[in-house]
């Protein structure tokens, strides 16, 4: 008897009484026609109604933990076509019948046909369930995973290595993974399968990347190039994940050259110009750590000038960002200088709308307080641009501009230049206001070098 016949009408499949139906044929002894109908059910799968077969679930479950192999195999691919419906809202529910220990149980015992099947539906059921991930990784999965990892098959490795990065998103996992001698798989993970797969497995290194001891492990292993890979050629999300992961692993001095050498700081530079508020920070966030390295901060002043030169504000106002990070930086007084950035900011102090006038302004304030950048500053035309800023609305930019003038007038060379700054009020009040606060912090470090450690041995207050 053909099941598909039994529940067809004019109108099509009426899926309860074809539910009900595959029920009793179920319930019955033939095995050969209960393997007919599984398979049948599975090709149906894609079409049926969410509900209908959420209740056929633990049907498939039970089947699946029966001792006939056949119907083992059946119920196998059926549950895998459920679980890898667009949706996969039935994941979960696979799941929490118990599906995941079965699949571990059969795993290492199948052979490659039905191998393959439970892998692409345990694959699937971890993907984006957290508590499948708990229920997989507490049943020895992570041991079993990386066990058929180290002798599987090529065409098998996608599904092993998905479950992998998906088991990497548990902090319990991410504890033990590296005893194990999960970190390669891990890295490989980075670069094979889905995106969404590759994505949370450059998570996973990010995540194991913040302490030291592993950081030097997944440089070892390759982590720079499989993340500039993900980075270079992933999505809007995905290069978020990479590029946030690979900032992390390059916060280490002797990782500051090669993950410039590799091709990174185009890249953040990308993220820098795109559009995601969260892509903006994490490039200006790694481009303060590369930029500790001279060379790398050369590169890095190169492309901001680049942006300030275009026309877009918004990625000018991230650069300027960049800059003022960076214009705290010792070493870079002469890079700043030799880039051409300075007489950029004095055009935005000028023509820039309200924020980034004021970026601007905070950068030129910083620069100021060496006599380099003060020289460059006055070749660029700044010290009327700055007086006149003196008399503006904007309480932030005469704040900026008045502490920059204050440190040219305490410049021998510069005080003439700056002397219609005095005869406008606002710049004296700035300049007592900054006076007394230079003076509090000066009293401050004085009297805590008259604090020695004998004071606060033998103070108990203070201990």
């Amino acid at each position: 008897m053909d099941w598909k016949q039994m529940i067809l009408t004019d109108a099509g499949i009426e899926w309860d009484q074809a539910a009900h139906v595959y029920e009793s044929i179920i319930a019955c002894e033939d095995e050969t026609f209960q393997v007919k109908a599984t398979l049948e059910l599975a090709r149906l799968s894609k079409d049926a109604p969410e509900p209908v077969l959420a209740g056929l679930v633990p049907i498939l479950v039970d089947l699946l933990g029966g001792s006939h192999f056949m119907i083992q195999a059946a119920a196998a691919y059926a549950l895998c076509c459920l679980a890898c419906r667009a949706d996969a809202n039935l994941c979960p529910r696979i799941g929490q019948f118990g599906a995941i220990p079965l699949i571990l149980r059969l795993l290492p015992e199948s052979n490659d046909c039905i191998r393959r099947t439970l892998l692409k539906c345990l694959s699937a059921i971890v993907a984006f369930d957290s508590p499948n991930r708990v229920i997989l990784a507490r049943n020895g999965g992570l041991e079993i995973i990386l066990d058929l990892l180290a002798t599987c098959t090529d065409y098998m490795k996608r599904y092993l290595l998905e479950i992998l990065s998906a088991l990497a998103m548990l902090r319990e996992v991410r504890r033990v993974i590296i005893n194990l001698g999960g970190l390669p798989f891990l890295l490989e993970a980075v670069s094979s399968g889905k995106l969404s797969s590759r994505t949370r497995a450059a998570q996973g290194i990010g995540l194991l990347g913040v302490a030291r001891r592993v950081r030097h492990m997944l440089v070892d292993l390759g982590a720079i190039p499989a993340l500039i890979q993900l980075l270079r050629d992933g999505d809007a999300s995905s290069k978020l994940i990479a590029g946030n992961a690979l900032g992390i692993i390059s916060s280490h001095f002797d990782y500051l050259r090669p993950v410039v050498q590799a091709g990174a700081i185009p890249l953040y530079v990308e993220l820098l110009k795109g559009p995601e508020p969260l892509g903006k920070e994490i490039a200006e966030d790694v481009f303060c750590v590369l930029a500790v390295a001279e060379e790398n901060a050369v590169l890095i002043l190169e492309e901001l000038v680049r942006i300030l030169r275009g026309n877009e504000e918004q990625v000018k106002s991230a650069a300027v960002d960049v800059l003022w990070d960076l214009s705290g930086y010792k070493h870079s007084i002469s890079v700043v200088r030799q880039s051409g950035a300075i007489s950029l900011l004095i055009e935005l102090l000028q023509n820039g709308n309200g924020d980034l006038r004021e970026k601007a302004a905070g950068t030129i304030a910083q620069l100021s307080y060496e006599g380099v950048n003060r020289e460059a500053m006055v070749e660029a035309g700044a010290i009327p641009v700055l007086i006149d800023l003196l008399r503006c609305d904007s309480e932030e930019l005469r704040e900026y501009a008045g502490e920059t003038l204050i440190n040219f007038a305490e410049d021998p060379l510069y005080h003439e230049r700056v002397s219609g700054a005095f005869e406008i009020p606002s710049f004296l009040a700035i300049q007592d206001r900054l006076s007394r606060i230079r003076a509090s912090d000066e009293h401050t470090v004085r009297s805590l070098r008259l604090m020695s450690t004998e004071h606060f041995i033998s103070d108990p207050e203070l201990i």
